[in-house]
């Protein structure tokens, strides 16, 4: 079994999918959807941002949202320095602007006390399944240290509570269940719509918003109209890679009661795919979560 999971890089076991070649095309893939999904913005904050602020990038990857950013911001005459940090520099880019930074750090142990109110502007994304409650907690905290007094964060999360507006067959059905026991074995948290507002209001944030955005999941077996949703999420192919990259940790804990082998977790996920490609009612919920730090 493990052997199986030694054929992708995971950068801890805490953090459930890989981060590797694969990886970083999937998540740039993702990242060019999930900006759709806002409405072709990178940012829903409402930021004032000027030359000279400095932005900070959590769970950077491989830069792709930083590099965007960077480059919106200085069509509009605006020059930041922005900080990306992730856990692992595997899928860092080779080259970049001076004015970004890249540095191997983690969200719940900044500098400190070098970066203690420097960020007019925090962003992070999908970390759902490298979190637990005490590490929500500290990262949050540790966002409320490092954003300047008036700046903003913005978390973009997935809904993970129960899966039911994927579960359109068979299949998909028992790959939500098995994904579900996973998550509560490592004590992810689902619903972090009415989890992270809370934990941000106890930290001292405040002006808290939490957009929601439902976003189509398969539907491209053919033309016509989804049921739910007109906003086009993960097509077949990119719900496929997403859940494949689960597989290591998966067969590594040995199944959770669903599969045994790697081969039946790929059976299970390509039955998933199968039944959301053909389904017009499948689809998931994006949360864009605001809020600021109060003026001094």
């Amino acid at each position: 079994m493990s052997g199986q999971s030694s054929q992708r890089y995971y950068a801890s076991k805490q953090y459930l999918l890989p981060a590797d070649n694969a990886e970083t095309k999937r998540l740039e893939v993702q990242h060019n959807m999930i900006t759709g999904v806002l409405g072709g913005r990178l940012s829903v904050a409402p930021t004032n941002l000027n030359t000279g602020d400095r932005i900070l990038e959590s769970a950077a990857g491989s830069g792709i949202w930083a590099l965007e950013f960077f480059e919106k911001n200085c069509a509009d005459g605006i020059l930041l320095n922005i900080e990306c940090i992730d856990i692992s520099p595997a899928q860092f880019p080779t080259s970049h602007p001076p004015e970004i930074h890249f540095s191997v750090k983690s969200v719940v142990d900044l500098p400190d006390p070098e970066w203690s109110d420097t960020f007019t502007y925090a962003h992070q994304r999908l970390l759902i399944t490298a979190m637990n409650d005490s590490l929500w907690r500290l990262a949050v905290s540790e966002l409320f240290r490092v954003v300047r007094p008036g700046g903003w964060v913005e978390l973009v999360e997935l809904e993970a509570q129960d899966f039911n507006s994927w579960s359109v067959g068979p299949h998909s059905t028992r790959l939500a269940s098995l994904i579900n026991t996973m998550y509560r074995a490592k004590g992810v948290i689902g619903d972090l719509s009415v989890y992270l507002p809370a934990i941000l209001k106890e930290a001292g944030f405040m002006d808290i918003k939490c957009h929601k955005m439902r976003a189509s999941i398969g539907g491209d077996a053919d033309a016509t109209p989804h049921k739910v949703t007109d906003v086009k999420g993960y097509n077949s192919e990119m719900w496929r890679e997403m859940w494949i990259g689960l597989k290591g940790p998966v067969v590594e804990a040995g199944g959770y009661g669903f599969i045994e082998t790697a081969e039946e977790y790929e059976a299970l996920v390509e039955g998933s795919v199968v039944e959301c490609k053909a389904s017009k009612e499948a689809y998931t919920t994006f949360f864009a979560i605001l809020a600021r730090k109060p003026e001094m």
